[in-house]
């Protein structure tokens, strides 16, 4: 373990295996990623050039839709799942542009994402940075960092944006979602976005292949998969749509594209 100038233990790097989100990192031309991971963007890359432009739209559509819940929902926690390393216009700067007393806590299971949130946000009071699996979505919402911020009394948003596909259908990822649902109250909101497997694109399914392969993370699961990862929530309009389709701040142009289709999501609330 290393400690941080504040006092904190900070895991320690394996720079030797990728992670998803170092492998994020590099596809939305980030710096905080190594060799491995670069390695297993260029294979994904590969098999799906459009991944670059995927990985923007995600970025886009969490824009919107944290604005979306901060305004017109009136819910001023979030609770950033899979959160990745900070890159710019991440949820706090959008949520607390719009509710500058906006509480935000990315989680996420790599440690590098601790070490450069912590000293990015060291100065913002309303938001951490928390190192946690949420294979165990019981200790993650028990740990004192996410409690210390989050009063899970009132209304918070809980973000999965990216994240459920680099969970196996052994690690049940709805299961994780219900448990995540039961214990936030009435007027919550759910931001999911997934990988989707698309009926007439073989290489969605070979890209599950290759990222199973080498980052041991990675289903591409069909739309009525995804469909039940929101179960007992109420969908907001349009429901569960390609990125870019999801109100979108220009008309979208094309909306045939694999770059378009292959990810999928949609804002839900907890009745």
């Amino acid at each position: 373990m290393n400690t941080s100038p504040a006092g904190r233990e900070i895991p320690d790097l394996n720079t030797g295996v990728p992670t998803a989100a170092r492998v994020y990192d590099v596809m939305l031309n980030g710096k905080d990623n190594f060799e491995v991971d670069r390695e297993v963007a260029a294979g994904s890359l590969a098999i799906m050039p459009e991944l670059r432009e995927i990985a923007i739209y995600n970025r886009e559509i969490l824009h919107r839709a944290v604005r979306h819940i901060a305004t017109e929902g009136g819910v001023t926690q979030f609770l950033d799942l899979g959160s990745g390393l900070p890159t710019v216009r991440n949820t706090h700067e959008v949520a607390q542009e719009v509710a500058p007393d906006a509480r935000v806590v990315y989680v996420d299971i790599d440690p590098i994402v601790l070490a450069h949130g912590r000293a990015i946000l060291a100065d913002n009071p309303g938001t951490t940075v928390v190192t946690a699996d949420i294979r165990d979505p019981r200790t993650l919402l028990e740990h004192p960092e996410v409690t210390g911020l989050i009063d899970f009394e009132q209304p918070v948003c809980v973000m999965l944006c990216g994240i459920l596909h680099h969970l196996l259908d052994e690690e049940d990822p709805n299961g994780i979602v219900a448990m995540l649902r039961d214990n936030v109250p009435s007027g919550s909101y759910f931001f999911i976005t997934n990988f989707t497997r698309l009926s007439d694109e073989p290489s969605s399914l070979d890209l599950e292949e290759q990222l199973l392969e080498q980052l041991g993370t990675g289903r591409v699961r069909t739309p009525a998969e995804l469909v039940r990862q929101f179960d007992g929530l109420e969908l907001l309009c349009p429901g569960i749509v390609p990125l870019p389709l999801w109100r979108p701040d220009e008309p979208v142009l094309d909306a045939t594209t694999v770059a378009v289709r292959f990810m999928t999501g949609g804002v839900a609330r907890k009745p």
